[in-house]
């Protein structure tokens, strides 16, 4: 189902968590869940991963993960404000269970903008008691709908990777 590469680097976060003991929460808009998915194809997975939201629209931002309305209607879901809220809140609503979450928000294709072109991919990851909560924007470039989600699930890997193993 997944590639070689993307199942390595769900192997790696899945085998880094369990000995360090962290669980995660993703929380994903537009991957729309193949971060969870990748990371429950590996065996163990649920030693790790406590729960996942998949929050595509405004609405389920706020009601979900209680990101404030009012940075939406700001910066948009696709924004550096919207992505760590996002992080910030799917953590808290896992408390006490997960100590890491990745978020994601970004724009797949095939309609951008000028200021939020096909490609562009703000990621959050936040830890319990690790300030300030990380954060990543890429861009990915007009390459299809299909690769920005890939390239996505791949990048949210390795920055859980890179966040796990931080102390």
């Amino acid at each position: 189902m997944f590639d070689e590469k993307l199942m390595l680097n769900a192997q790696k976060v899945i085998s880094h968590c369990m000995q360090v003991r962290i669980r995660l929460v993703t929380a994903e808009s537009c991957t729309g869940g193949l971060i969870s998915a990748v990371l429950t194809a590996v065996p163990g997975s649920s030693n790790v991963l406590d729960r996942a939201f998949v929050v595509y629209s405004n609405e389920s931002k706020c009601q979900e993960l209680a990101v404030p309305y009012h940075l939406l209607e700001q910066y948009g879901a696709v924004s550096k404000v919207v992505t760590i809220a996002m992080a910030e809140g799917a953590l808290a609503r896992s408390y006490p269970h997960a100590q890491m979450c990745v978020a994601v928000s970004g724009v797949a294709g095939p309609a951008g903008s000028q200021d939020k072109p096909v490609g562009l991919v703000h990621f959050a990851v936040a830890r319990t008691e690790v300030l300030p909560t990380l954060h990543e924007c890429r861009e990915f470039g007009n390459i299809g709908r299909n690769e920005v989600r890939k390239c996505t699930v791949n990048t949210a890997l390795d920055l859980l990777l890179l966040a796990a193993t931080e102390n």
